[in-house]
């Protein structure tokens, strides 16, 4: 027997008829194709109680109306037949419909029914536009007319009426005004009920109760660009299929311009004005099917306005664009090797155009797989309430609150400002309806914005280099005027060059092939031997040649560079090139291979934290780094605390982010000398 808690009995107390038990839903054994929000249409109103009787006499009647009304797809020719032999009969189904512009009419298609050419009136298509938009559920009349013909074909189903599953009116001033009557952390937990979850399951914490609403906070923004990347099973798209009619999930690769923004025919504005939240599932495959849609989308997510040639000037759009797909790999892995966007389709992964536009990143990797302790049993709002009542709140916007407590850092640019705000407004609005907050909840939603989009700037620094160096977010107490900086928990303890002296023949150094960088460790492993050099971990003739040259140079000047103690033919060397982060490497690593070499021969450490940059030629000459300021800018991102550098490059120090001077020492050598000095460290 299920008894209610505290919570359970102040939601039936101040929302009922307007609250339903989660795990009714569940025990509805109609199979998956049927949306929550269906489900609980149905069921809201004669189950939102605590009386067992009524509950059990509510369902007993959702399950009649399902049983004889809802189509599974194996049940559409028993359908077909009941539609004839009645000539009229209601089922509850999924209806899009599609223009035949050849014969200037409509067809409507019945998803589980497989009907695909329902005759339609105009007007029923005008008045439910979103049918043209990827489809709606709804209780739909269907008649019989065996007359409809088009040449030799009979044509004869016919959708005489169709009734929404939503709410015909709403009115949220009922939540606005109880908001009162629950504490913080009970109205997050209400909200988290409502999305079928259940708060105080194990592993739930409340980081990751955060986490969860904010798969919420495009529903309630408009125009917000959301991302969600992370392991399967962790119900990424559930929020935006199950929860909501006010959304369309668009499958991989099925992006057009006609579907999205404007078809080339009829002038019609596509779903970005026609939903509140447009989701691109498994985008990790592919998201567009048209590459004209992505110049115009990346117009669309910075301005929610784009021009189309022919559509009549400029068209704007409220929708919140959200891109999901799975990370196969540990999120330490990718950071290792690339950056957490490569997983996306190879159509926008590297365009840093369209991914600075994305306003929130959400870390889907620390997310719990669902199991069925997840879900709730407990009361929550039934979902076609739920889903009025966000689409409600995209009315009212708190953009400028986090103004009244603090100001932003240095860091951050217009695109990264416009970002924080409207996660900071989505949040009050979820959390505080009524409007109701103080400074520190403001504080937590403002560390949190400034976390999500700050993990987006840091992945277009290791994609575009030194435009997007500045990445130390922070916020500045207007009060205190304390400065505090946010950090990403994937960040942190993740430096790769070692804080610490390195061990004899262990340098860093980094490599630029155009604008893309790598980040190379060289290991130098000396053994007894007659003077034979290996080269292992890189396949690059032009790399090798690189090394090979720096070990002709050593040779060649043995009695400047070496005692006869640790002459080369005495040993055999093995050079271990090993990329650490970013693209392929390239030439450019002659010095870091020439302190490998003779550290390794004297066994001596060198400095903490060191990289070194520059190359020598056969002849001895130093050869200046070349893209130095972001070679600079990723060592010290990676932990580098000293770089030693050419004296031809001293004059591009300017051109050095202030925080990365702070950071990591600069020095500079003329000669091989110079370099050793510089490089090992003295006992």
């Amino acid at each position: 027997m299920f008894v209610l808690n505290e919570l359970d009995q102040k939601l039936l107390e101040h929302f009922k008829g307007y609250v339903v038990k989660k795990d009714l839903v569940r025990s509805v054994k109609v199979g998956a194709n049927v949306p929550v929000f269906v489900l609980e249409y149905l069921i809201a109103n004669s189950c939102s109680t605590d009386d067992e009787e009524k509950i059990k006499e509510g369902m007993s009647n959702v399950k009649k109306i399902l049983s004889e009304h809802y189509v599974n797809p194996e049940e559409s020719a028993l359908i077909h037949s009941k539609i004839r032999e009645k000539g009229r009969f209601k089922i509850i189904d999924k209806i899009s419909v599609e223009l035949d512009s050849n014969r200037d009419m409509y067809w409507a298609s019945l998803q589980n029914s497989n009907i695909r050419n329902g005759n339609i009136r105009d007007s029923l298509v005008t008045e439910h536009e979103k049918m043209l938009m990827g489809g709606i559920w709804a209780i739909i009349d269907v008649e019989y007319d065996s007359d409809i013909k088009i040449g030799q074909n009979i044509y004869p189903f016919v959708i005489s009426n169709i009734k929404p599953i939503q709410l015909s009116t709403f009115d949220n001033s009922k939540i606005i005004s109880k908001r009162k009557e629950f504490t913080k952390s009970e109205w997050l937990d209400v909200l988290l009920r409502s999305c079928g979850y259940e708060p105080n399951a194990e592993g739930v914490t409340d980081r990751i109760k955060m986490l969860l609403l904010s798969r919420l906070l495009p529903m309630v923004e408009s125009n917000f660009n959301f991302i969600e990347l992370g392991p399967r099973s962790t119900g990424k798209s559930f929020v935006f299929k199950e929860l909501t009619p006010y959304a369309v999930l668009i499958s991989g690769g099925q992006g057009t311009v006609a579907k999205l923004f404007v078809h080339g025919t009829t002038n019609k504005v596509g779903s970005v004005g026609q939903w509140d939240a447009i989701c691109f599932d498994e985008a990790t495959d592919k998201i567009f099917k048209d590459r004209d849609a992505i110049p115009l989308m990346k117009d669309y997510m910075e301005s929610g306005s784009f021009s189309r040639a022919g559509a009549g000037g400029e068209i704007t759009g409220v929708a919140s664009i959200i891109f999901n797909g799975n990370i196969n790999q540990p999120v330490e892995t990718v950071l290792q090797t690339s950056h957490l966007f490569s997983p996306l389709s190879d159509e926008v992964n590297n365009d840093t155009a369209f991914l600075d536009r994305i306003h929130f990143y959400l870390p889907g990797w620390e997310m719990i797989k669902f199991s069925p302790h997840h879900f709730t049993s407990n009361f929550g709002f039934s979902t076609d309430y739920f889903s009025e009542a966000l689409k409600s709140l995209r009315r009212v916007t708190y953009t400028d609150v986090l103004e009244d407590y603090f100001s932003l850092g240095s860091h951050l640019k217009q695109r990264d400002t416009k970002p924080v705000k409207k996660t900071v407004s989505g949040f009050i609005k979820l959390m505080h309806p009524d409007g109701e907050y103080t400074k520190e909840d403001v504080r937590e939603y403002l560390e949190i914005a400034l976390e999500m989009r700050r993990r987006v700037k840091e992945q277009l620094k290791r994609i575009g280099g030194m435009e997007f160096w500045e990445t130390n977010f922070s916020y500045i107490d207007k009060e205190t005027q304390e400065e505090h900086f946010v950090g990403l928990p994937e960040e942190k303890g993740s430096n790769l060059i070692e804080n610490t002296p390195l061990p004899p023949g262990v340098c860093y150094t980094c490599t630029s092939d155009g604008d893309s960088l790598a980040l190379v460790r060289i290991e130098a492993v000396v053994t007894s031997g007659s003077g034979k050099m290996y080269i292992s971990g890189v396949n690059n003739t032009v790399v090798k040649d690189n090394i090979k040259n720096t070990y002709q140079y050593i040779n060649a000047n043995e009695k400047t560079i070496l005692n006869e103690q640790h002459s080369l033919k005495n040993y055999d060397i093995t050079i271990q090139i090993t990329n650490m982060l970013g693209a392929s490497i390239s030439s450019g690593i002659g010095s870091a291979v020439y302190i490998a070499i003779v550290s390794a021969l004297y066994k001596k450490n060198l400095k903490s934290g060191l990289a070194v940059l520059g190359n020598i030629s056969v002849g001895g000459a130093v050869e200046r780094a070349i893209n130095f300021a972001d070679k600079i800018t990723m060592l010290s991102d990676n932990g580098a605390k000293s770089v030693v550098v050419p004296i031809d490059n001293l004059s591009e120090l300017t051109g050095i982010p202030a925080t990365v001077l702070g950071n990591t020492d600069i020095q500079f050598y003329q000669n091989n000398q110079l370099l050793m000095q510089k490089a090992i460290l003295v006992d």
